[in-house]
């Protein structure tokens, strides 16, 4: 049987879905591949659906995990989505907060040591050329000699001074379904993102059938699909991003009316860079022919007055230079 659920990608749907306690271990648990036994949601939560350049939607937690020798520790999760490619300085200054924050001290025997922390990204856009969907960062301890450094107990110092990292690019998902994590991040799946309409998510519900958890989650996004104020905050972020859209395709469209006037006026001045440099090959060549034309008639000057000083008339001059007497004569003024 199709299903049509709400589109966990929407801030407020996202929300709401991770308001669920049992939703949140879910999914949590399938990103950590660890079981998570508690998780609380600290309030301190960003919707930045009112900034102009950015969507980027944010909870903490602090999560309970049952490591694989049956011990359990307290972690804090941050966890960030965004629609639309972001700065990384942002998710690094949202990070930032988080180790300064005094609630994510914790006292121990000897001194004070801050929550281990891990950062899950849930991404709209890719990453670079990496071709799965989730991508893990997970720090390590090594020697000088590069060997990786292996202790039983993970130590509070390095911990609190390093976290891993979970980046999921959305885009990458269409129809994995190969472990229990993308199974889980199905509901994330755009490519089955309804036509008609983009705020729903096309499911099989026979492909969940007998999963507790997961009908759980189908169950609260079917909840949300028909829920008015969810929906309502679903138009309003449409409309928020459509006018991101709308001023984006301003932009680059007025880049590429500059662009084309750049390189018109790029090429008018190599246009006119030519034509320089013509005009001063032209006066170099007057220049050599002016100097000619002296020379000339200086040499001209020379020959009138030696004849005239021989006794030679001005007419016979000047038939035998073939030049006006009046010229004749205005050399022999001079």
């Amino acid at each position: 049987m199709t299903l049509y659920i709400a589109n966990p990608i929407y801030d407020t749907v996202f929300k709401y879905l991770m308001e669920d306690e049992r939703i949140a271990r879910t999914i949590l648990s399938a990103l950590l591949k660890k079981e998570v036994v508690k998780v609380e949601q600290r309030p301190h939560e960003y919707v930045n659906t009112s900034r102009n350049d950015i969507s980027m939607f944010r909870i903490d937690f602090g999560a309970t995990i049952r490591e694989a020798d049956g011990k359990e520790r307290l972690i804090l999760i941050e966890l960030q989505k965004t629609w639309i490619e972001t700065e990384t300085l942002r998710f690094r200054q949202y990070l930032g907060t988080q180790y300064n924050r005094k609630e994510n001290i914790v006292e121990g025997s000897e001194d004070k040591h801050a929550l281990p922390m891990v950062a899950v990204y849930l991404l709209g856009h890719r990453v670079g050329n990496f071709s799965v969907p989730v991508i893990y960062v997970n720090h390590k301890t090594y020697d000088y000699d590069g060997n990786e450094i292996c202790s039983e107990q993970p130590n509070p110092f390095v911990e609190s001074l390093t976290h891993d990292s979970i980046i999921v690019q959305i885009p990458l998902l269409r129809g994995r379904v190969n472990n229990r994590l993308e199974k889980v991040l199905s509901v994330f799946d755009q490519s089955n993102a309804s036509k008609a309409n983009p705020q729903t998510i096309q499911v099989n519900e026979e492909t969940y059938a007998g999963d507790a958890d997961m009908e759980y989650i189908l169950k609260r996004l079917l909840s949300a699909a028909s829920n008015p104020e969810v929906r309502q905050d679903m138009n309003v972020e449409d409309e928020f991003f459509k006018a991101i859209e709308d001023r984006d395709t301003a932009i680059i469209q007025r880049d590429r009316i500059i662009e084309k006037q750049d390189k018109k006026l790029d090429e008018q001045g190599k246009m006119l860079n030519e034509q320089g440099k013509m005009l001063d090959e032209q006066g170099k060549m007057l220049d050599e022919q002016g100097k000619k034309l002296d020379e000339q008639g200086k040499m001209l000057a020379a020959a009138v007055k030696g004849l005239h000083a021989n006794g030679m008339a001005v007419k016979t001059i000047a038939n035998m230079l073939n030049q006006p007497e009046e010229k004749i004569k205005d050399i022999l003024k001079e």
